[in-house]
């Protein structure tokens, strides 16, 4: 039999062990139960100037720039230039072998001259056919030929005119050919277009280059004006309808890290510039199109800028004077909540029919969910108050607020997971430093 005792203890740990847990269930009941208190930052409604900004990257390019790109085919002879050397207006920029292109102009220009023979015997042979037509014309009336032999002064003098027009044609077309071939040979010597200076250079003495009428030869080299520069810059279709002629910009060059440099808006591209991929959300390997327009802007200073370096443009686009303002963190957006109170819900009408096939494929607003709405947190004691805002522009700092609130009353600032996440309205809070500061003020 067991022993009485050693039940009675068996009992005693089992009630203590059992007691333990009710007690451990009590306490994490007890802590869920308990609000947490959010620590946050304030700030109050101000008024201040808003300049809203368009930030784009790009490269600097010149204003004007020209591509060498010769128009005949050849072997370059002659060479005199080297990359960054700067040159003139109608400086020798390089000769293509001219040989052919003589011997072509040479063939021309005989068969010109023979053209122009032709037409001289041609013009004789005429003036000859003139004067035996008149003869035999007269001799005809006097019935001193007979009818044949007139008919055939006449045809003879028809003949003779005919050859003439066409000696003249002949030498239309072979003036014609002879300016064509000078003009390719004179196309052998390329000289500078404009004055600037030489940024590229890809070809070499001695190698051949491509030419053609139809289409772009070799790249020989390029010539640029570097008096005057321009940043260009990408900009997105959402904020380019933003952009207009003549707005300011500050231009920030990867070069010159100290100093900012000033520009205005000269030329808005009005098509893409074509559809860059970025990737995108989802598997297999999807692909998302960015559309990005071309902006130009003029930089009004002078320094040794080099044509392809970085720039980043902050271009100044709408402003507001002595607008209510608040931080740009503060607002944030959150589900509109219905007569009960929770948050996204949607007040359905029993009363309606179920809508048909056809309603459910296309697009109806009918059946749109809520939409996010824009709101800001008041300090109302020590609980938040969430408040509805429409809003205005905004810089890197400040958003304007256009209805919702008055100036001099307090809002949440901060942090950015208070404002975005656990804040709701009638929410308990208590203000502190952000947790960064507050662990650097300790040390």
């Amino acid at each position: 039999m067991a022993n009485p005792k050693s039940i009675k203890r068996r009992k005693a740990v089992v009630f203590s062990l059992l007691g333990l847990v009710l007690v451990a269930l009590s306490t994490v009941a007890a802590l869920r139960k308990r609000e947490v208190i959010i620590t946050v930052q304030t700030e109050a409604v101000g008024r201040r100037n808003i300049t809203e900004i368009v930030v784009a990257n790009g490269r600097i390019q010149p204003v004007l720039q020209v591509v060498i790109n010769p128009e005949v085919s050849g072997e370059i002879t002659a060479l005199p230039v080297k990359e960054g050397q700067m040159v003139k207006k109608g400086d020798l920029l390089l000769k293509i072998k001219p040989d052919n292109y003589i011997a072509s102009r040479n063939s021309y220009q005989a068969s010109f001259k023979s053209a122009e023979a032709n037409n001289r015997l041609a013009k004789a042979n005429l003036d000859k056919a003139e004067l035996e037509f008149l003869r035999y014309k007269q001799l005809s009336e006097a019935a001193l030929v007979s009818e044949s032999q007139f008919l055939d002064a006449k045809t003879s003098l028809e003949v003779m005119k005919a050859t003439y027009e066409t000696s003249i044609h002949q030498v239309e077309q072979a003036k014609a050919a002879l300016a064509r071939a000078e003009d390719d040979l004179s196309k052998t010597t390329i000289v500078s277009p404009i004055a600037g200076t030489v940024t590229k250079l890809r070809s070499q003495l001695g190698e051949r280059v491509v030419g053609t009428a139809m289409m772009a030869g070799t790249e020989v080299m390029t010539v640029a004006d570097l008096n005057k520069m321009e940043a260009r810059v990408d900009i997105g279709e959402i904020d380019v309808v933003l952009i207009a002629l003549g707005q300011k910009a500050r231009l920030e060059v990867e070069a010159f890290r100290d100093r900012k440099f000033s520009g205005e808006v000269t030329e808005i591209a009005n098509a893409s510039k074509g559809l860059s991929s970025a990737p995108g959300a989802g598997g297999g390997g999807q692909q998302q199109e960015a559309t990005k327009f071309e902006v130009k802007i003029l930089i009004t200073e002078k320094e040794v800028f080099r044509p392809g370096m970085s720039v980043t443009a902050e271009i100044e686009t709408r402003s507001r004077t002595n607008v209510l303002s608040v931080p740009i963190q503060s607002v944030t957006t959150r589900m509109p909540k219905d007569e009960k109170g929770k948050p996204g819900a949607v007040k359905k009408d029993a009363d309606k029919p179920a809508p048909s096939p056809e309603r459910k494929t296309g697009f109806s607003k009918e059946n749109e969910g809520p939409k996010p709405i824009e709101v800001v947190f008041l300090t109302d004691g020590e609980r938040a108050k969430m408040n509805k805002v429409k809003t205005g522009i905004s810089d890197d700092a400040y958003i304007e607020i256009m209805e919702g609130l008055k100036e001099g009353q307090e809002v949440i600032s901060g942090g950015y997971k208070a404002i975005s996440r656990e804040l709701e309205d009638g929410k308990k809070f208590k203000k502190g430093p952000p947790p960064g500061e507050g662990k650097k003020e300790q040390k």
